[in-house]
């Protein structure tokens, strides 16, 4: 049997809307100090594990995350707005205590988890299929034992995660959110089969979620 294709999902590093709680959905925001660190801190361990191929969203936050990965690897991310994170409507750009304030109940909501409730944004079954389609070809890319990096953003790699596993989207309420750099693991057996999930919100000893 050949070895599984791997499939290692990246979340960006901490931006300042991260620090303060402001809801960034597809709005653009940057790395902060913390953010840069650990990026710059995870970059040489993710390398070690020899990635053949390395996708991201084309926001600035994930682009600067990869550009870390980028340097200790030697390779050329691709862009593609498909691993973007929610689009999240009348909501981007508020504080949760400004959110919470607006809209008590659908705030309640939005934070379990489930995002179809804001106003104007993507759904998660819209968000779900547009990431594992760009993950499915990023997966197409590589050969039997190789590894693929995906940058992306937290609530879009939670909930892509259930769909990669050939489960519904809903059963991402048994995930807990990803850490800034925090990163998944999957494998696939063989080409068209489900993929395993092989570790979630994996994070580097000193920056571990509380």
């Amino acid at each position: 049997m050949s070895a599984p294709r791997r499939l290692l999902l990246l979340r960006h590093g901490q931006t300042a809307w991260n620090a303060v709680r402001r809801v960034q959905g597809q709005l653009e925001s940057e790395l902060d100090d913390t953010g840069h660190r650990q990026a710059a801190a995870l970059a040489p361990v993710l390398a070690a594990m020899g990635p053949a191929a390395l996708w991201c969203s084309d926001s600035a936050r994930a682009r600067q995350t990869a550009a870390y990965l980028a340097k200790e690897t030697g390779l050329d991310p691709t862009f593609d707005p498909r691993l973007r994170e929610y689009l999240l409507g009348e909501r981007q750009g508020l504080t949760h205590e400004e959110y919470a304030a607006a809209a008590p109940e659908e705030f309640a909501v939005f934070r379990t988890g489930d995002f179809d409730v804001v106003p104007g944004g993507e759904t998660a079954a819209q968000v779900s299929a547009r990431m594992t389609a760009a993950l499915h070809e990023l997966l197409a890319s590589i050969g039997p034992g190789e590894l693929a990096v995906a940058v992306s953003h937290g609530a879009a790699i939670r909930d892509s995660v259930p769909v990669l596993l050939g489960w519904p989207v809903t059963e991402r309420a048994a995930l807990h959110g990803m850490a800034n750099c925090g990163w998944a693991l999957l494998d696939q057996p063989a080409a068209g089969e489900p993929l395993r999930l092989v570790a979630y919100n994996r994070v580097l000893p000193s920056s571990d979620p509380a």
